[in-house]
């Protein structure tokens, strides 16, 4: 059976990023000019404007900051043998924030500041996803 759920499509600027992740190597942009990481990417820094982003491999190691649980799967055909599933905010060590899909945890054992690290799941050939378990 083929992945039936929408697949991200890599632009100039998040290129990189799904890369990394084919490579199941988590990678940020960083820039120097202010100390920062940032994700989503973009073409300058979110917080000084500077064009002189990096991309650097970071550790994968979070807190959850928020997240929702999904009960409603839409649509049936495609998410229906999914729910509950759990859509986070991980809050990484580096200081991006990102959101993610929380595995290995039962909806209701999930708590804010919880540690996570990445882990990634090879949807097909060429789509890699950064998705997050529980230390």
């Amino acid at each position: 059976m083929s992945y039936l759920k929408p697949l991200p499509e890599a632009d100039e600027d998040s290129a990189p990023f799904w890369q990394g992740c084919r490579e199941h190597d988590l990678r940020l942009q960083y820039c120097p000019d202010c100390d920062r990481h940032q994700f989503p990417p973009g073409p300058n820094c979110q917080t000084c404007r500077s064009k002189g982003m990096e991309w650097v491999s970071v550790s994968g190691k979070g807190k959850v900051y928020s997240w929702i649980v999904v009960t409603h799967p839409v649509p049936r055909e495609v998410y229906g043998d999914d729910v509950p599933y759990i859509v986070a905010l991980i809050d990484l060590a580096e200081g991006a924030r990102m959101a993610s899909n929380l595995l290995a945890c039962a909806p209701q054992d999930v708590v804010a500041d919880m540690a996570v690290e990445v882990i990634f799941d090879d949807v097909t050939e060429d789509v890699t996803l950064a998705k997050f378990k529980p230390v």
